[in-house]
């Protein structure tokens, strides 16, 4: 009973903790460490009736654990297999290499393990300041992010049990079947769609309300893959007499315009009057619109963790240790063989051996840069940071990232229909979100929709390819806004907070509504390079957004479009109208003109943490590869690469469920390799 009260005392307060907390104890990740004294903390721990600052965590009691199995106190010395990188990719081979009870693998991660808040969905936003993630910055890059902090592109990336997929906005989606058709035409065998589709099925534990019926869908995974579960909690509200007689019928009235989410249902109807149904938008043969499809179950967040690691943890033969820092492959130079990792925990230095192979599931920034640290990487650039080389290789040359432009919102003349967060958050709606699961909580991070379109400027040969995504949502990123709210969306993004209230003050804290464009197939790309020879640097990473024209054209395309959904009977009956925000950098030319629209994307620009290609895959003779179709490092014996940095093209999907599907994959490929 105690602990019930503790945790709903801990997520109602989260709200009011956020909003006190100094820029600089968020940028530290201080919200989680004993630094950071709060009177919310204070209050939250005295429920504890303990002193959390004598733990070093005081959230360490809602963690969840991963101890060596049959009480080791140490890991072994020597493993099948080290696996570094407990992210989507590496929990999913985890488990599945581990199956076999005589394999024997340890899996290392930089991070901690997750804890009840990241079950959360719409909190999603809030981890983007906390020690959860790598707060990594793109290299200065004149003419975008102009409005953020410092005019420097954030990048968060997952560092916790579970990776990415920890702090994510749970969107799956696994590609169109002509993304992966191209891969494999490219010489990378085994990867046409139908090759892939298999392991997505049998990843997933999908329940669509009719859609997991259909071949495409899996039913029988580890993976949950569901809608939002939103609108069944009207009919708990109207059929449970004891929240019947503790709500007024005000504010059960103002829970069903709501709950109801009318702004998904307008876009829908929406793409459908411009000519995109809705539909199955991961069906291999439609495009279209489609409710948001989630890593979540009964309203709770669905890590990789949670669903490939949580349950095998007691296997005696997989070892997870969290808060360990992987700093170095060694590798044999005159055999050019892989055979074990040095990384650091506890502050002290270890090493561990593998018999058959190392894997690498780092992600896509961590892996490059643990290989170039390792002597595997450009010649020239290694030697210039003092490092030896052992096999000169193309790493971290090519980057693709998916990036968006959140800053398009329109306003409405209709109260309480989009999400805004001092007014919808309560103790009320954290009690039956606990209870059942299936309330404005459940979605993730206010994504409510998807839409794949194709705008009048692509230039792809096949008429069925989108280059656009929208990603629908039941409010807009001032939503997060107003007297007492956390502001966490923005500051997640990192936007200065000044040209914030400069061009989002007049309507900050109102409803509205938004749509953010994804760019799917961008024509620039970036790369990444060492700092220095030191493994606790951060990398230096080049995004090189916008910088082909076509990029601009789609994006301005796109506004256009959105522009024209609201438009529609279907949003004008919420009288939807373009704000057109007053950016500092951007007042030298006319609102709503093309030349303004860019200067706005140059100002709002964020990454959805798509990062792909910097371990790219290829065939041979391809001089850009770095793996092979099997993802085996070219030129060393017993490493792999397996996580989302091996896709060489650019794909329409967000990279959680693809990396999950690529460890599926690895894990049979290495089976295979080793007859196991």
């Amino acid at each position: 009973m105690i602990m019930t009260k503790i945790i709903l005392l801990i997520i109602s307060c989260i709200s009011v903790a956020l909003s006190d907390i100094k820029e600089n104890d968020v940028r530290s990740g201080k919200l989680f460490w004993p630094e950071y004294r709060n009177p919310v903390v204070e209050k939250i721990m005295s429920a504890v009736g303990a002193n959390p600052y004598a733990t070093g965590d005081f959230f360490d009691f809602l963690r969840d654990s991963y101890p060596l199995p049959r009480g080791l106190k140490e890991p072994y010395s020597e493993y099948d297999f080290v696996i570094v990188g407990a992210g989507s990719a590496g929990s999913a081979l985890a488990s599945r290499l581990t199956r076999n009870r005589n394999t024997t693998v340890l899996l290392i991660e930089a991070g901690k393990p997750e804890m009840l808040l990241t079950d959360v969905p719409v909190v999603a936003p809030y981890f983007q300041d906390t020690p959860y993630v790598w707060h990594y910055y793109m290299e200065p890059q004149p003419g975008v992010c102009m409005g953020m902090k410092n005019q420097r592109c954030f990048w968060p990336r997952g560092r916790a049990v579970g990776g990415t997929s920890v702090i994510n906005y749970m969107i799956y989606t696994r590609g169109r079947p002509q993304d992966w058709n191209r891969i494999a035409a490219d010489g990378n065998y085994g990867w046409a769609y139908n090759d892939v589709l298999k392991y997505y099925i049998e990843m997933e534990k999908s329940d669509l309300k009719g859609y997991e019926k259909a071949a495409h869908r899996g039913r029988d995974g580890d993976l949950p893959v569901e809608f939002p579960p939103i609108k069944q909690v009207y009919e708990s509200f109207l059929t449970n007499d004891i929240f019947y007689y503790i709500f007024t019928h005000k504010v059960l009235e103002r829970f069903i315009l709501i709950m109801t989410t009318r702004l998904v249902e307008a876009f829908l109807k929406a793409g459908e009057i411009l000519g995109y149904p809705t539909v199955d938008y991961n069906a291999p043969d439609k495009i279209g619109f489609g409710r948001v499809q989630a890593t979540i179950s009964r309203g709770h967040r669905f890590s990789a963790a949670k669903s490939f690691l949580h349950g095998h943890k007691n296997r005696p033969n997989l070892h997870i240790l969290p808060e360990s820092r992987a700093t170095k492959i060694l590798i044999d130079p005159v055999t050019k063989t892989a055979y074990g990792v040095e990384y650091i925990r506890n502050d002290l230095l270890h090493t561990v051996f593998a018999r058959k192979e190392v894997i690498l599931s780092a992600g896509p920034i961590a892996s490059p840069q643990l290989l170039m640290l390792s002597g595997i990487g450009p010649e020239e650039h290694l030697k210039s940071v003092g490092i030896p080389v052992i096999q000169d290789l193309q790493v971290g040359q090519r980057l693709y990232d998916h990036i968006c432009f959140p800053g398009l919102i329109f306003t409405l003349n209709t109260t309480e229909i989009s999400f805004i967060e001092n007014r919808d958050v309560s103790l009320k709606v954290i009690l039956d979100w606990l209870q059942h699961g299936d309330n404005l909580l459940s979605t993730p991070g206010a994504v409510e929709g998807i839409g794949y379109i194709r705008t009048p400027v692509s230039n792809d040969p096949d008429p069925t390819v989108p280059d656009i995504e929208l990603i629908n949502i039941g409010g807009s990123i001032i939503s997060d806004g107003g007297i007492g709210a956390s502001r966490a969306v923005r500051r997640g993004m990192r936007i200065s907070e000044t040209l914030f209230d400069e061009a989002y003050g007049p309507i900050d804290g109102q409803d509205s509504w938004s749509v953010f464009p994804l760019l799917i197939h961008p024509k620039s790309f970036g790369h990444i390079k060492l700092r220095d020879n030191n493994p606790l640097s951060h990398p230096k990473m080049y995004g090189n957004y916008l910088t082909d024209p076509s990029d601009v054209a789609t994006f301005l395309a796109s506004f256009r479009y959105i522009q024209s959904l609201a438009a529609t009977p279907a949003l004008q009956k919420y009288g939807a109208k373009t704000y057109l925000p007053k950016f500092k950098t951007c007042i030298q030319h006319v609102p709503d003109t093309d030349e303004y629209w860019e200067c706005a994307l140059r100002t709002l620009t964020a990454t959805l943490h798509h990062q792909i290609a910097t371990t790219r895959m290829g065939p041979d003779g391809d001089p850009d590869a770095v793996v092979d179709p099997e993802l085996r490092v070219r030129g060393i014996k017993n490493l792999r690469v397996v996580d989302s940095g091996i896709i060489p093209r650019t794909i329409s999907a967000h990279t959680n469920g693809p990396a999950i599907m690529i460890g599926y994959k690895a894990a049979d490929m290495i089976r295979k390799t080793w007859n196991i």
